[in-house]
């Protein structure tokens, strides 16, 4: 079954310094894992498929709407980029693993893209905080779901991970 995103490639594109001309099955599959991994981690199971209900039915609205766009979809795209950009130089083909050159650049160094993730990481847990205390104070009255986990369920996890580097 297909995973329902919560942001396109142009919400990724857009927000990012992620090139528009970059292909976007490069990176799709960096949103679908950080969608399911960090994201759902953060709203719970239940929610997650609340939201991921009213977007295929088109119904996505009103306060869920706010919370997606305001909260949700923030925190997405720089956790997406967080996986995506360690794999950025890389690509598997018939031959092997290859790391992509182009003529008029020159490759970061690790340390460089170290710093990139961090400070992606840095955003998304900014965003991760600012849902967690907007949950805090709203989740009873708008989203029941939030607080209806159970069993296998994945429950929200109500502290975020800010890291403590100053770059």
């Amino acid at each position: 079954m297909a995973t329902t995103l919560f942001i396109t490639q142009t919400d990724l594109k857009a927000n990012t310094i992620l090139n528009g001309n970059v292909d976007a099955d490069l990176f799709m599959q960096f949103i679908k894992i950080a969608q399911q991994m960090h994201v759902q981690n953060y709203i719970g199971t239940k929610l997650y498929d609340a939201i991921t209900t009213k977007i295929n039915a088109s119904t996505l609205s009103g306060d869920y709407l706010n919370l997606v766009k305001d909260y949700v979809q923030p925190m997405l795209i720089h956790f997406a980029m967080v996986d995506y950009l360690p794999f950025a130089n890389y690509q598997i083909r018939n031959g092997g693993v290859f790391k992509h050159r182009s003529e008029n650049s020159e490759t970061p160094s690790k340390e460089e893209l170290d710093i990139l993730v961090q400070k992606h990481r840095t955003f998304a847990d900014f965003y991760a905080t600012r849902f967690i205390d907007y949950m805090g104070i709203n989740a009873s009255a708008k989203f029941p779901e939030y607080y209806t986990n159970k069993d296998s369920d994945m429950y929200p996890d109500q502290k975020a991970n800010p890291c403590n580097w100053l770059l």
